[in-house]
């Protein structure tokens, strides 16, 4: 669907040039949600808004479902950006206009009649679940209402791409978990190509099948979510899965330290640590812990204590049999 062909982009700045993207190779796939993150000033915004050519880039290319964004006309290109649509953190409904004409102003750049419109726009406010909300204005709304009519709005020329610049960021989790609840609607529903631009590491995990991690205007590692959760490779990306920083070993006398990291066992298979004693008759020790799931499956990793005893041999042997994990003894 899009494909971001050694894409850079600079701006001059009073301090000298500044490189936002550099040398960026991006593939991705009719039918992703796929997310781009990174830290404040990694230059995701610049990367989201190059793909419809809010910004142009200074070198490489940005080639949608075929059509070279930089090499079309200026009408081509808004014609191109009827099925490349985007939402905003802050929203940018027009205040003065309802929620039902909110949705209807593409439309009406569109040259659609009005009546077909109007039709349209009450078949996506009951999409979005707000079919009352027809005739209210945007500051009657809160932010999670406000964020349905910009999606409303943004599906109103039947877009096949979805850009999301940190588009939940001003919400609150239980906000921020329905919004992306109906993003995944429309992504398995309309077959809408969805790229969400974060920070927040949550937003991936819960509805992104792959992501791209910049660092300082870099792609620093891309691919599958539950690889990268699994094993970050990169300093930027360990930043991200491990906010914290990684579980650390101490010495514990008596005990061999194990950390076990989870590569994506399913949420229903049996707890290790509690087969590990039922089995084995290991009682052992979680002296720290980063997991979390990930599209029903367990993905982070643990640091386990075993008592040096004879039932260690037995335990160690029995987690490099579990499936869907790796490990690895370690010396505090």
């Amino acid at each position: 669907m899009i494909q971001l062909q050694h894409l850079t982009k600079r701006f001059a700045t009073k301090g000298g040039t500044v490189v936002a993207l550099n040398d960026i190779n991006l593939t991705i796939r009719d039918g992703d949600i796929y997310g781009i993150i990174g830290m404040s000033g990694a230059g995701k915004s610049t990367l989201v808004r190059c793909i419809n050519m809010l910004e142009r880039p200074d070198e490489g290319n940005v080639v949608v479902e075929g059509r070279q964004m930089e090499a079309l006309s200026a009408a081509e290109l808004r014609e191109a950006r009827r099925d490349i649509t985007m939402i905003f953190q802050q929203f940018n409904l027009l205040m003065q206009r309802t929620c039902l004409r909110n949705i209807m102003f593409p439309m009406e750049l569109a040259k659609v009649p009005r009546d077909k419109a109007e039709a349209r726009a009450r078949e996506l406010l009951e999409l979005v679940g707000l079919p009352d909300k027809a005739d209210a204005y945007p500051a009657q709304l809160s932010g999670g209402q406000k964020q349905r009519i910009a999606i409303a709005r943004a599906l109103a020329t039947d877009p096949k791409v979805l850009l999301c610049d940190e588009a939940t960021s001003a919400l609150d989790p239980n906000t921020t978990h329905a919004i992306l609840q109906l993003i995944q609607k429309i992504n398995r529903e309309l077959g809408i190509t969805v790229v969400i631009i974060t920070h927040q590491m949550s937003v991936v995990e819960e509805v992104c099948n792959r992501v791209a991690i910049l660092d300082e205007g870099t792609v620093v590692e891309e691919g599958e979510v539950q690889a990268i959760f699994s094993h970050p490779t990169s300093a930027a990306a360990r930043r991200l899965v491990y906010p914290a920083g990684a579980p650390k070993a101490e010495a514990l006398p008596g005990h061999k330290l194990v950390r076990v990291a989870f590569n994506g066992t399913q949420t229903t298979d049996k707890p290790l640590v509690a087969s590990l004693a039922i089995q084995c008759g290991a009682l052992v020790s979680i002296l720290a812990a980063d997991t979390r799931i990930v599209n029903g499956q367990t993905l982070g990793s643990m640091l386990l204590a075993l008592p040096d005893d004879e039932n260690a041999a037995k335990a160690i042997d029995y987690i490099k049999n579990y499936p869907g994990i790796t490990y690895e003894e370690v010396k505090g």
